[in-house]
């Protein structure tokens, strides 16, 4: 499954799941540029992986708002025009605020779905030229098991989720005559800060136990790791396509 001397770029790439993912890649000697708004993490991870002698690959922060589409752009084009493309497509940025229906205003909605949406659509059409070029490219979308249902207070992160799904599916469709995959993830609960919204931790830890068939907690690494093979020609043969890491929550 090797992703040796590829370009990635992933989003939200400097905490929760996306720090292991940069790890793993660049491990695996990718050259990983990853975007986020948090700049401390952001750089704190690009020193730990440069100190590493025993990383094949690379990583580089780039301190980005993907809030602001425009200035996502401009990132995402500078990268593109510096590295002749970008191979692998990580859309993996999201926020997750909890409120009741009634609380969130549309400008919180829209916010929500830039983030987690539309800074993906803008990537993607950035990026996609130069894997039409080389007649290859993997794009993955890291969508969310709540997609299926269940879940209350987070109505637009869900929305969001799902739209990832749609993403997926029309871009393999369109894509896939130029050697690009599309495929999606979506991640059960993992102890990341997003865990931080549930008031009673502990309840909350022992709410996935029983959700899940497998009786241990995610650890991010589950996630690079599927990454991993769909980034990977391992899956040259499979787009369009959502797989649940959750541990048997959600079976479909």
């Amino acid at each position: 499954m090797s992703v040796n001397g590829k370009n990635v770029l992933i989003t939200g790439g400097a905490g929760g799941l996306g720090s292991d993912t940069v790890r793993s890649l660049a491990s695996e000697g990718a050259n990983v540029f990853f975007l986020d708004v948090n700049e401390a993490s952001g750089n704190a991870l690009a020193t730990e992986i440069e100190g590493n002698d025993q990383v094949a690959g690379t990583a580089e922060f780039i301190l980005c708002n993907l809030a602001d589409v425009n200035e996502t752009r401009e990132c995402v084009s500078q990268l593109v025009k510096q590295n002749a493309g970008i191979d692998i497509l990580i859309n993996n940025a999201a926020i997750y605020p909890s409120k009741d229906l009634l609380e969130y205003s549309i400008d919180e909605y829209r916010k929500i779905q830039t983030v987690n949406v539309e800074a993906g659509i803008v990537c993607t059409k950035v990026i996609v030229p130069s894997m039409i070029e080389k007649h290859w490219g993997r794009i993955i979308n890291i969508s969310s098991i709540t997609f299926y249902g269940g879940w209350v207070k987070l109505m637009p992160y869900v929305v969001s989720k799902a739209s990832l799904v749609g993403l997926t599916r029309a871009l393999a469709r369109e894509l896939g005559e130029h050697g690009i995959t599309v495929n999606a993830i979506a991640p059960g609960a993992f102890p990341t800060d997003a865990e931080k919204i549930h008031p009673d931790p502990e309840a909350y830890n022992q709410h996935v136990l029983d959700q899940q068939s497998l009786k241990r907690r995610g650890h991010p690494r589950d996630i690079a790791n599927t990454i991993l093979f769909f980034s990977s020609d391992a899956a040259s043969f499979i787009t369009g396509q959502l797989l649940n890491v959750d541990g048997g929550w959600v079976m479909n």
